[in-house]
Formats: C-alpha cells, structure tokens, sequence
C-alpha cells in the first residue's frame, strides 16, 4: 500500500512544532514567520502542495543561520600580501582591539573634558601623540588617506590651481586616482613636468595668480625608472615659500619609523617631511603604522587650524572606537626598541625566513596528510609588504605548495573552511605563504584541516 505524501502544512501549525521552539528562542518570532511564510510561498509557486513540516522546518533553520551568520570573517592571509587591501590591510595589535571595543560598549570622554567638565575636542586624544611623533606644531585626523587629501585641498585650494608633477599622478586601488580627489576637493589640477622627469623650473613657470598650493604625492605603489629626474621635498618646499605658498605632501602609506632599522627597505617619513620644509603632510594609519583606518594629517598650526574649521571635517571625521584604537598604537611608537614585537604589522614584516620555513614544513605535514593524493611541498617565495608601500620591494619567505589538478576547487575548499583560507594560485599549484601564519595560530589552522579532506 503506497504511502500518501504529506500536504502542505500550515504557517501556524508549523510554528506550533516542537522543533519550532529552538528557532523562535534563536532567531526570534518575526524572522522566523518570515522564512517559514517564505518557503512555502516558494512551494507553492512551483506547485509542490506536498511536504513534512519537519522537511520545512530544517530548511527554515538553513535558511535563518545563513541570514544570521556574519559575511565578515576572520581568515587566514596566506596570499603573500601582509598588508592586503582586500582582507583588512594592517592586523591591529590586541590592545587597540580592545580598546576600540571598550570604547564601543560605553559612553566615554569622546569629546569631553574631565578636567573643566566642559565639551572637548575629539582630536585631543592623538594629536599630541602625532606633534611628539612627528615633530609637527598639529595635528588633525579622519576616515582615510583619500579623505584627508580631500580635504586639505578644499580647504587650502578650493577654487584654485595645485601644480603637481605628472609623474605623480597615482591611481591606487579601485580605479581612484589623485586627479578625481582633487576635482572633488574643488581644486584645480595643474600637471607640470613629464611622467618620467620634472624639474624645479616646472614648478616655478606653473606658479601664477591663482596657485593655491604646491603638492608632492609620494610614488607609493610604483616605481618609474630609468632615465629620470624628480624634484626632492626639501627643494619643492623652499620654491613654494619663495612663492608663499604652503607645500602639501601627500606620503601615502605613512611610516612613523626608518623601516631601515629593522632590514626593510627605507619608506618616506612624515617626520622627514616636515624637517625637509613641508607644511601639511598627509599619510595613512592601516598600512604601515600598523593601526585602524584613517588619514592623518599633520603640519603647521595655522594650516591645521583651517582644516579643522573646514565643515568636511565633520563628515570626515573618525568614531570613537577608531580614535580608542589608534591612541594605542601610536603609544607603542613611544617604545620604538619594543615595537617590532609589539606591532604586529612591523612583526610579520621582519619575520625571520628560518620561523617562516620552519611553519610551513609543519603545515606541510599536516595537509599533506588531510590530501594524501595531492603534491604538497615546501617551496621558497616572495612576499609583498603590500598596499602601495615599497612596491618593487620584496620579502624572502617560504610556502606550501599544493598539486594535483582541481586547482579552483581546491582553493574554494580552502575558503570554505570555518576560518576560511586565503592562498594564489600560480604555476600549477595552490601557494599558501606562511609569513603571516604565526606559531600562535597554527592550532587552528590545523585543527580545521580534517573538514576538508
């Protein structure tokens, strides 16, 4: 005797189900209703007037966790990139994160004075820190690099020509380019010099009557070279004074320190540039500062006054778990002997090739064993620091290197993890770079591997 199938049960049956009971109690009533009356709606609009309740039910619960599940993770950058754009660029030492947190959870002293009891300035809580940093008479900040440009240029310049060499009109990630910044700021672009050579007269021959400003944009995520010639910040600076004109430079990824000390490759300072005679430097704080997002700007005390008056500043400006963070960070800089330890930026930088090696034969081991079939070895590389900084510049490192055809299925398997796995293919073979798989993090990176063999 052949068994009837189930009609369609009801929304207010379905929602009297014992099993109903854990989805109100996790996802709530409304959620819930919503998704059971969903799928039933999809049942019946491709003529399927038969199911167990228990059948929706489960869909329901696969529904409800997918919608409720964050769609941002933390993943493993195995990608070679340290400071990678697309996953979050500078990791933030766990103090920041948790001061960004404790920030987040109250109300704090944002822009409130303890001492007066009166309403303080929200600034007040690193520009000290960046004047000491920086050797500079202020300092402000806001979202990001792009926005401080912005707004130095509207402020300084709105209206108004900005001569900038041609060799420095950037293009960074997602197709922004310095040319679109300054239309938007309201400045107006005047290129001077050729990509490949500029020379001190093609400043002096643009300046005219309605010269805001000379600028400098450091070459941050490219080199030319070759035959060429460029006009050094401290020459740039005193054309601009002669002129009286402020001198803007725009740093890009921003050290606060000589990465030299530590073996890297040396990277333009704000500290340098203001000794060299720069009047606004600009520059960001998650790529090699090693701390939250934001646009640092700091300079002269007038100039910087201006800014701060500027009503983009408002819509500018960083929140208080942003601020909490960065505070952190930049006292660590007041231990320069400790903070290659303490930042974890400049850690993964100057990590030891031996460390690296040493993690990826551990790892090899261990996925070889979750993919017996598979080509796994251990393979030297090269890291890129990332977003722009020191582009042409490259780090020793090491690699696992995975084999065996059903490369694209494979690396999907890898980001499918529960702490999903981000590596590159290349040359036939999936590349997980280990520099930033450090040794506290290895358990977990292994104890996930059995899901996907």
């Amino acid at each position: 005797m052949t068994r009837e199938a189930s009609p369609l049960p009801s929304l207010d049956s379905l929602l009297r189900a014992p099993s109903a009971a854990v989805l109100l109690a996790r996802f709530g009533r409304a959620a819930t209703t919503d998704v059971l009356r969903w799928i039933l709606a999809e049942r019946r609009e491709a003529r399927t007037f038969h199911a167990p309740a228990e059948e929706i039910l489960d869909r329901a619960a696969d529904v409800l966790a997918a919608s409720f599940a964050r769609s941002q993770k933390p993943v493993f950058n195995l990608t070679g990139t340290v400071l990678h754009t697309n996953l979050g660029r500078s990791p933030m030492p766990p103090e920041a994160a948790d001061a960004a947190a404790e920030a987040m959870r109250s109300a704090t002293s944002l822009e409130y004075d303890l001492d007066s009891g009166k309403r303080g300035e929200r600034d007040s809580h690193i520009a000290p820190l960046l004047c000491r940093l920086t050797g500079a008479e202020a300092a402000t900040v806001v979202n990001n690099n792009a926005a401080a440009v912005m707004l130095v240029l509207n402020t300084l310049a709105l209206g108004r020509q900005v001569p900038v060499s041609r060799g420095e009109l950037i293009e960074i990630g997602g197709a922004f380019r310095v040319p679109d910044i300054m239309s938007r700021a309201g400045a107006v672009l005047k290129e001077v010099g050729t990509t490949n050579r500029t020379h001190p007269r093609d400043y002096v021959q643009a300046i005219g009557p309605e010269t805001a400003a000379l600028m400098r944009v450091h070459q941050a995520n490219y080199a030319i070279t070759g035959f060429t010639a460029s006009v050094p910040t401290d020459e740039l600076a005193r054309i601009a004074h002669e002129a009286n004109l402020p001198l803007i430079e725009d740093l890009g990824s921003g050290s606060l320190v000589d990465l030299a000390r530590w073996g890297l490759p040396h990277e333009p300072t704000p500290a340098e540039a203001l000794a060299a005679g720069a009047d606004v430097v600009t520059f960001s704080g998650d790529k090699l500062l090693g701390g939250p997002q934001a646009g640092l700007i700091v300079g002269k005390k007038a100039l910087i006054a201006r800014i701060n008056a500027n009503p983009l500043k408002r819509a500018l400006r960083l929140d208080k778990g942003r601020l909490a963070a960065l505070e952190v960070v930049l006292r660590l800089y007041l231990d320069p002997d400790r903070l290659a330890e303490k930042l974890p930026a400049l850690r993964l930088l100057t990590r030891a090739e031996a460390d690296i090696w040493a993690t990826a034969e551990r790892m090899a081991a261990l996925i070889q064993r979750a993919w017996p079939a598979r080509r796994v070895a251990v393979e030297a590389c090269r890291s890129q620091i990332g977003s722009g900084a020191l582009p042409v510049d490259l780090l020793p490192s090491a690699a696992v290197t995975i084999g065996g055809g059903g490369l694209e299925s494979l690396a999907s398997a890898l980001r499918g993890l529960p702490w999903p796995v981000i590596g590159r293919i290349a040359q036939d073979r999936v590349w997980l770079d280990c520099r930033c798989l450090e040794p506290a993090d290895e358990a977990a990176f292994a104890a996930q591997l059995p899901v996907a063999a």
